[in-house]
């Protein structure tokens, strides 16, 4: 299973207008590979080099198996059907860009196959979405931009 963007390439520097820096969209993302089983996917974004620790920065859950992109700036009402949003670390749903406070920072796109459609849960924290997701992985994929501020 693989996971890509039209936006920008794997190690490649996010562009401004996915950032804080620019109209903060979401970047179009693409994925193929998924095992035959797959009920729902997942979808994480955070970055690892965060002064404090990973930042979430966005949160899906419940995609459905036919679900093979996300256009670029998707809203809420224009997610996939069934599918669900968690809470990213400014305790909000939906995408929140890269704004990194210093250096360059590497954010994951993370992208989970699951056996299962995960019970309806009142907006998950990443870690409570990845409690959920236990025994239930049949694979990952992961796609990493980079971005530093001007």
């Amino acid at each position: 299973m693989n996971v890509t963007s039209t936006a920008f390439a794997e190690g490649a520097a996010i562009p401004t207008r996915f950032t804080c820096d620019g109209p903060d969209v979401s970047p179009p993302l693409a994925w193929s590979g998924a095992p035959a089983s797959t009920k729902t996917f997942a979808l994480i974004m955070d970055d690892p080099d965060a002064p404090g620790g990973t930042w979430v920065h966005w949160v899906l859950y419940n995609l459905p198996p036919a679900a093979t992109a996300l256009r670029e700036g998707v809203k809420a009402g224009e997610l996939p059907k069934g599918t669900l949003e968690g809470l990213n670390d400014w305790k909000r749903t939906g995408y929140g860009g890269p704004c990194p406070p210093i250096g360059r920072h590497r954010y994951f796109h993370k992208l989970y196959a699951l056996d299962t459609a995960l019970p309806a849960m009142e907006s998950p924290t990443k870690t409570e979405l990845e409690q959920a997701m236990k025994g239930h992985l049949l694979e990952k994929a992961e796609l990493i931009g980079t971005y530093q501020k001007s």
